[in-house]
């Protein structure tokens, strides 16, 4: 009998399920520009009443908005918008002083350096 451990370690994850995060990526476009401000508030993981105070928008037009956000970019839950947003971030911010950026940070591996 083979372990869930071996079978989980046989294929990527992504192409095992089905679900790729990064697919909601390519799907940006079909937003509007409030929708992508939510969504990138949306990424810092903070609640649909703080959302709407940043906002100053009411938390059921925060809602709404959110739920846009999900069917538009092809998601079945918030999490998984906020996951979008994530990968996203470089694509949704405009602002020029930003300093997040994934695409530079420094890569961490596990294991024995190969020294």
């Amino acid at each position: 009998m083979t372990k869930r451990s071996d079978m989980a370690d046989a294929s990527c994850s992504y192409r095992r399920t089905g679900h790729d995060p990064q697919y909601g990526v390519w799907r940006l476009d079909s937003l509007t520009d409030r929708e992508k401000e939510v969504l990138l508030l949306l990424g810092t993981g903070v609640g649909n009443r703080e959302l709407a105070r940043e906002l100053g928008i009411a938390e059921r037009t925060v809602k709404a908005h959110i739920a846009n956000i999900v069917g538009k970019t092809g998601q079945e839950t918030r999490t998984q918008a906020a996951i979008v947003s994530a990968l996203a971030h470089e694509s949704l911010c405009t602002d020029p002083e930003c300093t997040r950026t994934l695409a530079k940070a420094p890569v961490q591996r596990r294991g024995p350096s190969a020294a």
